[in-house]
């Protein structure tokens, strides 16, 4: 009897087995929804160290929306949030105009002192020179175009230099690179204005590190400027940081920022000085399209969360340049909406193609797209007190005490 029974038991042991395991086989994710669970593989999460840079900086390049509007003025002082920075000092503001190979931003020196009212204790000790680009206002019309005209581009490194001396021979090369015209424009607008006055500071401050810092199509802009700093300059303390960067160039630009930057490995991932952020749904980073020929370069951190506001276990450390579990997995309705937009005929007014938007499903309409763009820590792009309307009354990202780091 006892045999007999132990013997069930096996039966039915063996059974369940066999039975997980062709579940196991029929739906595969299961085992990756699992194992990305588990405490040893943790996809998800990031240091508070870093989530701290990331929300401060994302509150930095929101401050350059207000170039154009009311404007920023020394010592470091606007509508928004410069308060917030007591330790900045403004250098120079730039606006070359409101078209798409345009640029606008600022330059400033963070001394990273402590002072009375700052809140960002954390950041103390870290000075560098700041600069920041702006994207542009009109982010509806900016993801009809990108993803429905056809985007010239042009070799990179550009052949001519401005009436420059070409610069030496770098030690990385870009070969069979191209670039979104007007993104590389953009730069060339920019660097007149731009580089001179780094070259004084740094100068000046030799110690301090250039953060570059730019949301939608600015983030481009600090792309190009990285490496013109990095390979024709040779400067090697240069750290990026991007909010809803398009694709700037083809795969092998996309591979060229991997080298110079060093994005290509797999360890030390929050050590890299090239981040590029992403947030889930949020269009831009797939734009241009793929079928251009457009590629996205290494260096992502994917922001999991759509509502507003993460934490550190919202965001993930993405590997290579088209980690599934990050923005170049988003999911099949985004993608269609993607290709709806690449599919409009004909030459459409603006307003035609936001009519045309409206017939998506109510998911995707424009409005919810555009939200995701801007959605980066805070709500990104419009200069007023306190920032956005939607973050009035909502508290600050509480900064850890000195000895918790």
């Amino acid at each position: 009897m006892r045999l007999e029974f132990v013997n069930t038991m096996r039966t039915l042991t063996l059974q369940l087995v066999l039975i997980t395991s062709c579940f196991a086989l029929s739906n595969p994710l299961s085992i990756l929804r699992h194992s990305s669970n588990s405490p040893d593989t943790k996809p998800y999460g990031i240091s508070v160290s870093l989530f701290a840079t990331l929300e401060r900086l994302s509150r930095l390049v929101d401050i350059a929306y207000c170039i154009g509007t009311t404007g920023v003025r020394k010592p470091f002082d606007c509508v928004s949030r410069c308060s917030e920075f007591p330790s900045l000092d403004l250098i120079n503001t730039w606006n070359t105009g409101p078209l798409l190979s345009d640029s606008c931003g600022y330059i400033a020196v963070d001394h990273g002192v402590r002072q009375r009212g700052d809140n960002d204790a954390y950041m103390a000790g870290e000075p560098a020179i700041v600069v920041a680009f702006r994207g542009t206002y009109s982010i509806a019309n900016t993801i009809v175009d990108l993803s429905t005209v056809p985007q010239e581009y042009v070799p990179y490194p550009s052949p001519d230099h401005d009436g420059e001396s070409p610069p030496d021979e770098p030690k990385h090369q870009c070969t069979n690179c191209t670039v979104h015209m007007g993104f590389l424009q953009s730069w060339k607008n920019a660097r007149r204005l731009v580089l001179p006055q780094l070259r004084q500071l740094r100068l000046q401050y030799p110690s301090y590190p250039v953060q570059l810092v730019g949301h939608s199509l600015g983030g481009s802009v600090a792309c190009l400027a990285a490496l013109e700093l990095k390979v024709s300059l040779g400067w090697r303390d240069v750290i990026v940081t991007t909010f809803g960067e398009p694709r700037v160039g083809n795969e092998g630009l996309a591979r060229f920022v991997d080298e110079v930057f060093h994005l290509d490995r797999q360890e030390d991932l929050e050590g890299r000085q090239y981040r590029r952020v992403t947030h889930k749904e949020d269009p831009v980073p797939l734009l241009p399209l793929g079928e251009w020929g457009y590629k996205s370069h290494a260096g992502e951190i994917y922001i999991a969360k759509q509502e507003l506001s993460p934490s550190e276990v919202d965001i993930y450390m993405c590997i290579g340049d088209n980690d599934p579990k990050c923005i170049a997995g988003a999911d099949d309705s985004l993608w269609m909406t993607i290709r709806r937009l690449f599919h409009v005929k004909g030459l459409l007014t603006a307003s035609d193609k936001l009519a045309e938007l409206n017939g998506f499903p109510s998911r995707f309409r424009l409005w919810q797209l555009l939200f995701a763009h801007r959605d980066y820590f805070w709500r990104l792009g419009l200069c007023v007190p306190g920032g956005d309307p939607a973050d009035w009354g909502r508290g600050r990202y509480q900064a850890p005490e000195m000895e918790e780091l």
